[in-house]
């Protein structure tokens, strides 16, 4: 055993501190992504519409590594302290994350086609997988602090239904290439309307609570 092996075992990590990093890769993704937005050389609409494809996967790719954001701090915040496979399990994740900038990048370099559109499609694929990972080293972490509950458990099919779509997406990019990208984008859907529903729930239950 390494003496850093030891050293976490004695002292582990404070889950916070890998949070706060974690934000700070996020944060540097979104800025890349960002920055490979240009003024287009047209003036006016023309110009505008020139790169509307360009803005409409920047919007999908900021929404969905904003969506891994909020999750992950959902995620993190259930435990306080993290080990080695949590650890690895979130460098892994990051990486993936990382990736995306490229992916859009390219796809746009390579006017969207067959091959760029599929290799986005296994970009967001690797991104689900690995955060799926992530999540399973914390349900572990969450067993064996005692802290494990049926909700935590049952948010699963989230994780397992956007990965099924991402796999019909990459197939779909061999067809239509917009196609693959509109069925990537019922991932955003699949992420955020059953949260805002959970909370249009919990406030209309406070509402009554609050009139009884």
């Amino acid at each position: 055993m390494s003496a850093t092996e030891s050293g976490m075992k004695s002292s582990p990590m404070k889950s916070t501190r890998m949070e706060a990093f974690s934000d700070g890769v996020i944060a540097v993704i979104i800025t890349i992504m960002v920055l490979e937005l240009h003024v287009p050389r047209e003036n006016g609409f023309a110009g505008l519409w020139s790169i509307a494809p360009r803005l409409g996967i920047y919007l999908l790719s900021f929404l969905m590594v904003g969506i891994y954001w909020v999750n992950h701090h959902d995620l993190i915040r259930r435990i306080e302290s993290i080990d080695y496979r949590i650890l690895w399990a979130n460098l892994i994740f990051l990486f993936s994350l990382s990736v995306i900038p490229f992916s859009v990048d390219y796809m746009d370099e390579k006017s969207f086609d067959t091959f760029s559109t599929a290799f986005y499609g296994v970009t967001m694929l690797l991104a689900g997988a690995t955060f799926n990972v992530l999540r399973n080293a914390v349900l572990r972490r969450q067993a064996l602090e005692g802290k494990l509950n049926r909700a935590d458990v049952s948010e699963a099919w989230k994780n397992g239904l956007s990965l099924v779509i991402y796999l019909v997406s990459i197939a779909a990019a061999f067809y239509r290439p917009w196609l693959s990208l509109a069925i990537s984008g019922l991932v955003t859907l699949i992420w955020i309307v059953p949260g805002l529903m959970v909370k249009k729930i919990d406030g209309v239950a406070a509402a009554s609570s609050l009139h009884k």
